[in-house]
């Protein structure tokens, strides 16, 4: 697949820093920049858990007139997955 072209305009100091940064390295300033991008790009990637989707929904509280520890304490597990 063909790749695509973008043009950024940075400062000169930004400029001097990118280019030191892909000569200490020995690449390119599009190199590092592709680096940083897919570092950018995975960090803001988090996806939610299980809580804040159930949180979202509107599941947490949901029940009414139930008991503050129904899921901690063992005496509400009694008879719990028995047939």
């Amino acid at each position: 697949m063909p790749a695509g072209r973008i043009s950024v305009r940075v400062n000169d100091t930004r400029l001097r820093r990118l280019e030191s940064e892909a000569a200490s390295r020995g690449t390119t300033p599009s190199e590092v920049l592709r680096l940083a991008l897919d570092e950018f790009f995975t960090a803001h990637s988090a996806r939610p858990n299980c809580y804040d989707l159930a949180r979202k929904a509107g599941l947490i509280g949901a029940v009414e007139d139930a008991p503050a520890d129904l899921s901690s304490s063992r005496r509400h597990f009694k008879g719990f997955g028995e047939s």
